[in-house]
C-alpha cells in the first residue's frame, strides 16, 4: 500500500509512517513535535508520483492523519474541552487503535460488497408490478345505450365531400394579352417584355409569356435576348418584312 510505503522526512522523525504510527501509539515520539502537514504533502507528492488514484490508500490515511490531528488537537489544547482532556495518552493510544479496527472492518465489509458485485452483477430485477399483486378492477360509469346508439350512428354516416375548388388554378384567358401586345406595338416600335408583365402574378406573367409567343409564331413581332435570363425584347416586324424569316440568323438569335 502507498501509505506503507510512505517515506518521511521530518525535523523530529525520518522513516516510514508505519514507524511514525508505532512511536505515537506507544508515547515513545510526542506528537506535538511533528508536523502533520508535511505529513500530508508528502502523501500528496507519492501519490502524484503513481499517477494514478488510490482510492483505498486515500481512505486509509485520510482516517489516520485525522486521528493524528484529533491526538495532537487533545494535546495542544487540554483545556478547551473538559470531556475530551479527560482522555490520557494511554487512552488516546486506545481510541487510535479501535479507529483502525473499525476502519479495517468497514474496509472488510467494502470488500464482501465488491465481490458480491462482480458475482451477481448479471443478475437483473423484474420491472413492473409482482406477478401476485392483486389486479385493480376500474369500475365504468353508468352508460346510457340510447346515447351510445346515437353516436355509434353519426359515425355510420357519410361524411360530406370536401370542396377542392380553392385549390384549383385559374390562369387568366391568353387572348387579353395578345390584344394587348398588339396595341403596344402600335404604338411603340419596341418594347421590354419584363417591363410589360412586372406588375401582374405569376399566373398572369404565364399567360402573357404564352401569348408572345402565339404572335411569334404568327408573325407579328419579332424577339431578342442578348443571354440566358437575360431582358427580352420585343420589337415590331417591318412593313415589308424579308421572306425567309427562319434563317440561321434568326435562329441563332432566338435561341
Amino acid at each position: 500500500m502507498i501509505v506503507r510505503e510512505l517515506e518521511l522526512d521530518l525535523d523530529a522523525f525520518e522513516g516510514p509512517f508505519d514507524l511514525l504510527l508505532a512511536l505515537v501509539l506507544k508515547e515513545e515520539l510526542d506528537l506535538r513535535d511533528i508536523d502533520l502537514a508535511a505529513i500530508v504533502v508528502a502523501f500528496l507528492e507519492r501519490l502524484a508520483k503513481r499517477e494514478e488514484l488510490d482510492l483505498e490508500a486515500c481512505g486509509e490515511f485520510l482516517v489516520l492523519i485525522a486521528a493524528l490531528l484529533e491526538l495532537k488537537a487533545r494535546a495542544l489544547f487540554p483545556d478547551e474541552n473538559a470531556e475530551l482532556a479527560e482522555l490520557d495518552p494511554e487512552e488516546a493510544a486506545e481510541e487510535l487503535a479501535r479507529r483502525l479496527a473499525e476502519y479495517r472492518r468497514a474496509k472488510e465489509a467494502a470488500q464482501w460488497l465488491r465481490e458480491r458485485l462482480a458475482a451477481e452483477g448479471d443478475r437483473f430485477f423484474r420491472l413492473g408490478p409482482a406477478p401476485l399483486a392483486p389486479k385493480v378492477e376500474i369500475p365504468l360509469a353508468p352508460q346510457d345505450p340510447e346515447a351510445l346508439g346515437a353516436v355509434l350512428g353519426l359515425l355510420a354516416q357519410e361524411p360530406p365531400q370536401v370542396s377542392l375548388s380553392h385549390m384549383a388554378l385559374h390562369f387568366p384567358p391568353v387572348s387579353q394579352f395578345l390584344d394587348r401586345f398588339r396595341a403596344v406595338l402600335r404604338r411603340r416600335s419596341r418594347f421590354d417584355f419584363d417591363s410589360e408583365v412586372q406588375q401582374l402574378t405569376r399566373l398572369e406573367q404565364a399567360a402573357a409569356f404564352l401569348a408572345l409567343l402565339e404572335l411569334r409564331r404568327s408573325g407579328e413581332l419579332r424577339i431578342e435576348q442578348a443571354a440566358p435570363f437575360a431582358a427580352i425584347r420585343v420589337s415590331r416586324l417591318e412593313e415589308n418584312p424579308v421572306s425567309d424569316e427562319r434563317t440561321e440568323e434568326w435562329k441563332l438569335r432566338s435561341a
